[in-house]
C-alpha cells in the first residue's frame, strides 16, 4: 500500500494540472470501491478547484462546497492524461478539468476510495487523525507523552494514526533502525533521548523519500508514470536474512502487528 511520501508524491504530481482548473464534471465507471462513491461527488460540476492538499495518507481536492478525498487503497495509481485518452480497464473514475485533461484514477483491486467531506463536516476517517508527522505538530515531546504509558511494542505505538499519521510499515522499520530501537521494545522502556532520536530521524526519513519519488511498490507509480527511487536506499525493511549494512550481522524478521518487521539485534537495543 503507498504510503505517506508516495501519496504525497502524487500530490505533488497532480496539483499543478488540477490547481486553479475548473472541474467540469466527474465520470464513474465503477462506484463499487473499497466504499460506494457518493452521489455528491458524481453530481459535481463547473466547480474550481482550489487547492490540492493531503491529510495522512488521503489526498484532498478543495472545492467550495467542500473537499473530494481519495484513497489509493492497495492498488491505485492517479494520473494526469489528455481529455480524448480512452480508458483502459480500471480506469473507474475521471475527473474532466479545464485544461483538456483528466485525473484519473485506476485501481485494479478496488480498494482505494473516492468520498466527500462538506464544509465544517469532518469526514469520520479524518476526524481522529493525529498530526501530521512533518509539522511541527509532531515534536519529542508528542512521541514522548504517547509513549508514556503505553507498553505496546514502540513499533506498533508509532504506526498508530492517533500518534502521528503516515508512518506506514516500510517507513517504521526504517526510522527504528536509524534510531537504534528494537521494534518490539514496550514504547514506555524506550528512554526520552531515543524517542527524541526517533522523531528527527521519522521526519527525515519520510521527507527524504519523497525527495526521491517515493518507494516503488507492485502497484505503485508516481502521477506522470516514473517510479520512486527510495527503494534503492532502504536499510532494513525487505531485507531479513541479509547483511546488515552498518555491523554485517545478519538482519532478523519477526512479525509485529501482522506486518514483517526487520531489524539487526546487534544495532537495535
Amino acid at each position: 500500500m503507498p504510503e505517506l511520501p508516495e501519496v504525497e508524491v502524487s500530490r505533488l504530481g497532480i496539483s499543478p494540472h488540477l490547481e486553479g482548473q475548473q472541474l467540469l464534471s466527474v465520470v464513474a465507471r465503477q462506484r463499487q470501491l473499497r466504499w460506494w462513491i457518493p452521489d455528491e461527488v458524481v453530481a459535481l460540476s463547473n466547480q474550481p478547484i482550489l487547492a490540492v492538499t493531503r491529510r495522512a495518507k488521503y489526498l484532498l481536492i478543495r472545492l467550495p462546497a467542500g473537499e473530494i478525498i481519495l484513497h489509493l487503497g492497495m492498488s491505485g495509481h492517479l494520473k494526469v492524461v489528455a481529455a480524448n485518452t480512452p480508458a483502459a480497464k480500471h480506469d473507474h473514475l475521471d475527473l474532466l478539468l479545464s485544461n483538456n485533461k483528466i485525473l484519473r484514477l485506476n485501481d485494479t483491486r478496488r480498494f482505494g476510495a473516492v468520498l466527500w467531506q462538506a464544509n465544517n463536516q469532518p469526514h469520520p476517517l479524518l476526524a481522529a487523525l493525529g498530526p501530521e508527522p512533518l509539522t511541527s505538530d509532531f515534536s519529542v515531546q508528542t512521541l514522548i507523552n504517547a509513549c508514556a504509558k503505553r507498553s505496546a511494542a514502540i513499533k506498533l505505538v508509532l504506526m498508530d494514526n492517533k500518534v502521528v499519521v503516515g508512518v506506514g510499515n516500510i517507513y517504521a522499520n526504517e526510522a527504528l533502525f536509524k534510531a537504534g530501537i528494537l521494534p518490539a521494545a514496550p514504547a514506555n522502556s524506550v528512554s526520552a533521548d531515543k524517542l527524541a532520536l526517533l522523531s528527527t530521524v521519522v521526519k527525515e526519513t519520510l521527507a527524504a523519500a519523497i525527495v526521491q519519488g517515493g518507494t516503488t511498490l507492485k502497484d505503485f507509480s508516481q502521477a506522470d508514470g516514473k517510479p520512486g527511487y527510495f527503494a534503492q536506499q532502504l536499510l532494513v525493511y525487505g531485507r531479513g536474512g541479509q547483511a546488515c549494512v552498518s555491523c554485517g550481522n545478519t538482519l532478523s524478521e519477526i512479525r509485529l502487528g501482522q506486518r514483517s518487521t526487520v531489524f539487526c539485534q546487534s544495532c537495535q537495543r
